[in-house]
């Protein structure tokens, strides 16, 4: 794939015609060409040209794709052993904070995502044209240097003084250019690429590692279209490990099918309050600025309102189907964590209680089916299930979607992955197992087995589930797998996690504390779990807003970053759920003491709860467990201590 407009060795860049580069520069531009952009192009051009003339091997690329970010770098130049990432900023003359974060973000892509840049040097170089000159350090830490702030001036001198410094191997620029590119963008990129038209395959991988998320899209596309044509009524689950790119899957076949036929209605439905927030106003702020950059005007308002019509939150959709009997527009719904809906009788009880509907007396998901069932030709839905990722009192899992099918439904088409029936975080019930396999279709490609959340390893799902089943050893033997491809450390000092955490986030990578809602004796470490947040603001705004997740100062809980992902995370694990005595304990804070949890189901979510909070980071992880207090009866340090070492145990680091 042909990743820039224009490439050359830097000898034959000089001694092309400065028309003729132009030319192709713009030809290759698949947007309307502003001057703007023509005259940066001509300044770049004139600028480079003078600077590279002592730099004659080496390799100068324009317009460089960086499809996880759905941008370009200006230039990028290869000088022996070093890459250098430019942004030019003509006429700039200041050095902006956000222009420095952008090109660090190239940077930080090139190394995640890019083969042939993963042990490679990178400088990033901002060169603002009319700004003065500032002192620099050449300062590098894991491959990755300090920003160079130049301008027109001194761009020459600071180019030489890297290259004289740390000349090293030279790259193979033909290797470099034909290695593969494996994007993993956040669910936020994600959205925010498919919602501006990019294809899933231009976002994520598709290497031989990981199932590629476009052949799962299509094995649905063709569900529905199979449905369509036969005019019958068909459910999908498609299941996964955490992180593996449900949530991407389903927005992907949302948007597909709003391109493909209008008439079909799709829409991406979740009952994640949190995710349903952070994602509209990420398209919003998102759309409102892509208008601005390409010259038109748009207002938050107006994007706000296409944003809410391709996601929506389902307990609308329930409610707007409450007080009728009529089919709903909809021919093609995705219900996001479709393991949330809730049972029988916890809709009953929220049907009294808010809605005034005494009679209703059946579960989410059979009410949700028995509402598409009111089409009298076709309809879709597809259920995306996590397993082992209930969390909440109420939420009947995948078996209330069975079971309603079984009841009432028998009629409908089911679709399936046998991982379902292999795998009891899925459906332990051996009687639904028999009655889907007796029923439904067993498709390979509805399991996404991979998780691509934490693209510095794949069995980081693998080593979690192991360490909260009490398997130790095995935990251990991943974990030495995993090696030091992903940062996973235990603490007992705040202080120290916090600092680690701030000196691994780059650029605009996220950081953040987590903790189970349950962790209600943490508060002397001013983690408060019962402060409530603003998902949108701690997930997207920057670091100067106390808000956000990179002021390190509010909590995010099982509930607000379910769904979500941030790249580097402390989680604070508190004693609602221990370890001792060669298993898990649980217990829940009331009033002024622990309680003991008896309950299975109840225990299951409070293992559930840091399941999800430990599948949470991108980057790295590190556990803060804090020193206990005997003097204090509802911190007793015996049961902080036993999970501290049975985390050393299963091969963890102590920071």
């Amino acid at each position: 794939m042909k990743r820039s407009y224009y490439s050359n060795s830097i000898t034959d860049f000089l001694a092309d015609d400065n028309d003729r580069i132009l030319g192709l520069l713009s030809l290759r531009h698949d947007h309307a060409l502003e001057d703007l952009q023509k005259n940066a192009w001509v300044k770049q051009i004139e600028i480079l040209k003078k600077t590279l003339l002592n730099f004659k091997n080496g390799q100068i690329y324009f317009e460089f794709a960086i499809p996880r970010m759905g941008k370009r770098v200006d230039n990028i130049l290869i000088i022996d052993g070093l890459i250098f990432v430019l942004e030019f900023k003509i006429g700039e003359n200041k050095y902006q904070r956000h222009s420095i974060e952008q090109v660090i973000d190239y940077c930080l892509d090139l190394q995640n995502f890019h083969e042939g840049s993963h042990h490679e040097k990178l400088v990033p170089v901002l060169i603002c044209t009319k700004a003065a000159i500032e002192d620099y350090v050449i300062w590098e830490q894991e491959n990755l240097f300090d920003t160079l702030k130049l301008n027109e001036q001194n761009f020459s001198e600071g180019l030489s003084k890297v290259v004289s410094q740390f000349n090293g191997k030279k790259i193979d620029i033909n290797k470099w250019e034909q290695s593969i590119y494996k994007p993993t963008p956040t669910i936020i990129e994600a959205a925010q690429a498919l919602y501006k038209n990019h294809s899933v395959e231009e976002i994520s991988r598709h290497d031989a590692g990981a199932i590629n998320l476009s052949i799962t899209t299509d094995c649905i596309n063709t569900i529905i279209e199979d449905s369509k044509a036969q005019q019958k009524k068909s459910i999908c689950f498609l299941t996964g490990v955490p992180g593996a790119g449900k949530t991407l899957a389903g927005l992907n076949i949302a948007n597909e099918r709003m391109k493909s036929d209008e008439d079909e209605h799709a829409v991406f439905l979740s009952g994640n309050g949190p995710l349903v927030d952070v994602l509209r106003e990420a398209l919003t702020r998102d759309s409102v600025a892509f208008a601005k950059e390409n010259g038109e005007i748009s207002t938050k308002k107006h994007e706000k309102a296409r944003a809410v019509k391709f996601i929506q939150n389902i307990h609308h959709f329930r409610d707007d189907n409450l007080n009728t009997d009529q089919a709903p527009v909809e021919k093609v719904v995705v219900f996001d964590e479709a393991q949330r809906a809730w049972t029988k009788e916890q809709a009953s009880s929220f049907m009294r209680r808010k809605k005034g509907k005494d009679d209703f007396n059946i579960s989410e998901p059979e009410f949700l089916i028995q509402v598409m069932d009111r089409h009298d030709d076709w309809c879709t839905v597809i259920c995306l299930i996590g397993g082992g990722q209930e969390i909440n009192t109420g939420e009947a899992g995948l078996s209330e979607w069975i079971s309603s099918l079984k009841g009432n439904f028998s009629g409908w088409n089911i679709y399936y992955s046998n991982q379902i029936i292999s795998d009891d975080n899925y459906l332990t019930n051996p009687e639904l197992k028999n009655w889907l396999t007796n029923n439904g279709n067993s498709m390979r490609d509805l399991h996404l087995a991979v998780s691509m959340r934490s693209f510095r390893s794949e069995k980081i799902s693998s080593f979690v589930a192991n360490m909260l089943e009490g398997k130790s050893s095995e935990a251990k033997f991943i974990l030495t797998e995993i090696g030091t491809s992903f940062p996973l450390l235990v603490t007992r000092d705040l202080g120290m996690a916090k600092e680690w955490v701030k000196k691994k986030t780059k650029g605009s990578e996220r950081m953040g504390i987590i903790a189970s809602s349950g962790a209600r004796r943490l508060r002397k470490f001013g983690i408060d779990v019962k402060n409530e947040i603003s998902a949108p603001l701690w997930f997207l705004n920057d670091s100067n807003d106390v808000r956000s997740s990179n002021y390190m100062e509010d909590i995010a809980t099982e509930f607000d970053i379910q769904g979500l992902e941030i790249d580097w995370v402390c989680l604070a694990w508190d004693i609602n759920l221990y370890f001792q005595e060669g298993k898990w304990n649980y217990q829940h804070f009331e009033g002024t003491v622990w309680n003991k949890i008896k309950n299975d189901l109840n225990k299951s979510y409070s293992k559930n709860t840091y399941r999800v909070l430990l599948t949470r980071a991108r980057q790295g992880l590190v556990i803060f467990i804090p020193e206990g207090d005997d003097s204090d009866i509802t911190r007793p340090k015996e049961l902080y201590d036993g999970t501290f070492e049975y985390f050393k145990l299963c091969g963890i680091p102590v920071l």
